[in-house]
């Protein structure tokens, strides 16, 4: 049996539900966003207390307990969501390699700072809070306009204008203080993953109290 091609119209029709599916699963479910966001906020303020009252820079390696907290967790979330969404599409797969990309060269960016510092004696761990406020709002801002969510848009700009803050800083040689860069920061990613999660999931309610009426 000859198999029919689809029309142009038939096509975008296709991706068009593609995406609306996609968009109601992850709308459904914005707990990973807040659980980076969150975690990262309270290892800042932990992290800023901690300096401002023993002005000791041991305290930094504390930046760590982000990703040993955080990726462990993700793979977790993610496995629990696919087993309760079933089937993955090509949309799913989309979003999903632009934050596994973001965070396989955050891990590999980490290592190179921590082998400058043991090895060469060189500290360009500023360098993270860099990638850290232009990489991720990207791949928010990339993620918001692919699923058309303006809290991911929105909070991604956000975001990146806060990287491009710290770039500039950085480039001009700014010291980054922690009594006035953290606050920043933590605003940065309060903006970008706190609020858009919790948009999503009020999304969330709603359309479920829509379907169920």
């Amino acid at each position: 049996m000859e198999e029919r091609k689809l029309t142009e119209k038939e096509s975008l029709e296709v991706i068009t539900a593609m995406i609306a599916r996609t968009k109601e699963r992850y709308i459904g479910n914005g707990n990973i966003l807040l659980m980076w966001g969150y975690l990262v906020v309270c290892v800042t303020i932990l992290l800023w207390i901690m300096l401002a009252t023993t002005q000791q820079n041991v305290w930094n390696w504390l930046w760590f307990a982000i990703p040993l907290i955080g990726f462990p967790v993700t793979i977790i979330m993610a496995r629990k969501e696919q087993r309760e969404n079933g089937v993955t599409t090509y949309s799913d797969k989309v979003t999903s390699r632009l934050w596994t990309i973001f965070g396989i060269s955050e891990l590999v960016l980490m290592l190179m700072c921590l082998g400058f510092s043991l090895f060469l004696n060189i500290n360009c761990w500023a360098s993270m809070l860099v990638y850290s406020c232009i990489g991720a709002p990207l791949a928010e801002i990339a993620q918001g306009i692919f699923l058309r969510e303006n809290s991911l848009c929105a909070g991604g700009i956000v975001g990146l204008a806060v990287g491009l803050v710290t770039l500039c800083c950085v480039a001009s040689g700014v010291v980054l203080n922690a009594n006035w860069y953290l606050p920043l920061f933590i605003f940065g990613f309060v903006c970008m993953m706190i609020i858009p999660g919790h948009v999503i999931n009020h999304k969330a309610k709603v359309n479920y109290k829509v379907k169920n009426i």
